[in-house]
């Protein structure tokens, strides 16, 4: 990025060391080199983390190129017991080497990876990083979310990305050191729990201090003793009891508390490793037909959001942003987004986390079924969890969309066996939060129901979904050609949420015929005419636990965004926000 910021927000260290910026990179779509010894030919500069099919890169290649080089001299890090090499983000499959010798290797597109580079650090010396990014553009059995397998972008598909694309850096630690850190919220206990993962030079005696605060007040200063590698603790907060106080310390939308937490991990008397997080408490839940956060029924008014840049594709600009579409977001009145077919950076779910946005994570699909492709989802969809389980502003996994790499789900046992297998691993890996199998249509093993349905026309709408007979709406409802329940699976009273609709295409700076939507307004007044009566049904309609409207910001042809590309808005903000609360009529 532009700017740099530190790119864990929830375990910080004040001694890191950014690798962003010039490094030399050359195209190897022969796959003429192996390693780097090889005489590999420089011939280029690119800018780190932009993706070279990115203008912010200094390259802007958007052809096809299955494997990418990169090397950095840089010089020797401060002396430390260990230095960590972290990656935020490869797509696809990476090898690392400093100084010659093999430091990493990982796999998947849209998730970080360390390395710990101490033994092949040469002391006051100039050290030399070497980086292999494979990604073949006409794999479609790897998870790849939007990025085109054509040449050209099209349709609801964007330029592809190849390479680093998130922050590269460094950090000094200690002999042993805090490794993992997991924050989970128990809203029925007013507790937080705490679990702490250790690395390194590990021995007994090892304990972790844990002090959490909200500005001045202290909630918890309390020391626990590791046990092998971990210290897993439940911490109690003194519960008011009432509302009134208790909605000081729980976090929402409208008010998000956050709690900050200082760890410090010890040997007796010795500091080992200290490190900054924080955490907040809340709950999201289901109960019958509606969703639940802190206990209380909470009306979803989410925006699809791509999360793109004209000039940088998928890495933002800046961590200034980021903040810009959290607040662009909570400025046109949605209290929140679906991160669509993108596992974010990190430092959005920091800035959502801080000014209170609700986040559905969705995984980028794969689109060809096969062992190999589920094999890789399931690895990624891992990690993903893994990285964001802690932020407060996640509260929905979503692993596949619109049967996307599960294409016959009505026919094949073997694609519904893949998305029942996924909701039930996520929700092992994570009991705290709802899962949606497959969004928006031919729905099995899933928490909340999501349609997506791009009818523009208000009224049909609006009677479609106003019936009192729901069966006969899941049982012949069509959307997309799809039904909206599989067999043996029918709605069991969960939440209906209108996950995605709208999709309205303005654009009058282009042609009709360069632009994409699902419907096409053709000036300012007809835009804000056609938002304002599909957002009133939306609200209004009483299936509905919430809805998600498509979408936040044009993305390349596609040209539905409330937002120009720029995100510079097309009306008013007042105007959205109005019609998305359904205010001022």
């Amino acid at each position: 990025m532009s700017q740099f910021e530190y790119p864990r927000p929830q375990l910080a260290r004040e001694t890191w060391v950014s690798l962003n910026g010039e490094w030399d990179f050359t195209f190897d779509d022969e796959g003429q080199y192996c390693g780097p010894d090889d005489e590999i030919e420089w011939d280029h500069r690119i800018i780190v983390p932009f993706a070279p099919e990115s203008a912010a890169s200094g390259l802007g290649d958007g052809d096809f190129h299955p494997c990418v080089w990169y090397r950095l001299r840089f010089a020797a890090p401060p002396p430390a017991e260990r230095i960590l090499l972290h990656f935020g983000a490869v797509d696809y499959a990476a090898r690392v080497w400093l100084n010659g010798l093999l430091v990493a290797q990982h796999e998947g597109g849209h998730t970080p990876f360390t390395a710990d580079i101490t033994d092949a650090l040469i002391p006051d010396a100039d050290q030399v990083l070497v980086v292999r990014a494979e990604d073949d553009p006409a794999d479609l059995a790897k998870p790849r979310g939007k990025q085109d397998w054509l040449r050209e972008p099209h349709s609801i598909w964007y330029p592809r990305t190849t390479g680093i694309w998130q922050t590269v850096w460094l950090e000094p630690v200690g002999a042993t050191y805090i490794k993992q850190l997991r924050w989970t919220p128990i809203f029925d206990g007013f507790e937080i729990g705490c679990e702490v993962l250790a690395a390194g030079a590990l021995k007994t005696g090892l304990s972790v201090e844990v002090r959490l605060t909200i500005g001045e007040r202290v909630l918890a200063d309390d020391v626990y003793m590791l046990v092998g590698q971990e210290a897993n603790r439940k911490i109690a907060l003194s519960d008011p009891g009432i509302d009134d106080s208790r909605n000081e310390l729980l976090w929402s939308p409208e008010r998000p508390t956050l709690i900050d937490a200082e760890l410090t991990l010890r040997d007796g008397d010795r500091v080992l490793d200290r490190i900054t997080s924080y955490t907040a408490l809340r709950s999201v839940s289901i109960n019958r037909d509606r969703f639940m956060l802190n206990g209380r029924p909470y009306q979803l008014r989410l925006v699809l959001d791509q999360g793109y840049w004209t000039e940088s594709l998928m890495t933002a600009p800046s961590d200034a942003a980021l903040r810009r579409d959290v607040e662009l977001a909570k400025a046109m009145g949605f209290n929140g987004v679906r991160k669509h077919q993108k596992i974010e950076d990190p430092r959005y779910l920091y800035w959502a986390d801080r000014l209170g946005l609700l986040v559905w994570e969705e995984m980028p699909s794969a689109y060809a079924f096969s062992p190999r492709a589920v094999t890789r989802l399931v690895r990624e969809w891992t990690e993903a969890i893994e990285r964001d389980y802690s932020h407060p502003c996640v509260i929905v996994w979503v692993p596949f969309n619109e049967s996307w790499g599960v294409p016959n789900l009505t026919a094949m046992q073997a694609h519904r066996n893949a998305v029942e297998a996924l909701y039930h691993m996520t929700r092992v890996l994570d009991a705290t939060r709802p899962v949606i199998g497959n969004d928006g249509w031919e729905a099995s093993a899933t928490d909340i129901l999501g349609i997506h349905d791009y009818d523009g026309d208000p009224v049909r709408l609006r009677a479609r979904y106003e019936t009192h007979e729901s069966q006969t709406l899941f049982d012949r409802r069509r959307p997309g050609g799809r039904i909206l329940t599989l067999d043996g699976f029918p709605h069991r009273g969960q939440p209906v949420v209108l996950t995605e609709f709208g999709g309205v295409a303005y654009d009058p700076s282009a042609p009709a015929h360069h632009t994409w939507g699902y419907s096409r307004a053709n000036t300012a007044e007809a835009f804000h005419a056609s938002y304002r009566e599909l957002l009133r049904v939306a609200n209004e309609t009483a299936m509905f636990s919430g809805f998600c409207y498509t979408q936040f910001a044009d993305t390349f042809q596609e040209t539905n965004g409330l937002l120009n590309a720029d995100r510079s808005p097309k009306i008013p903000l007042e105007q959205i926000s109005a019609a998305t609360r359904n205010v001022g009529r």
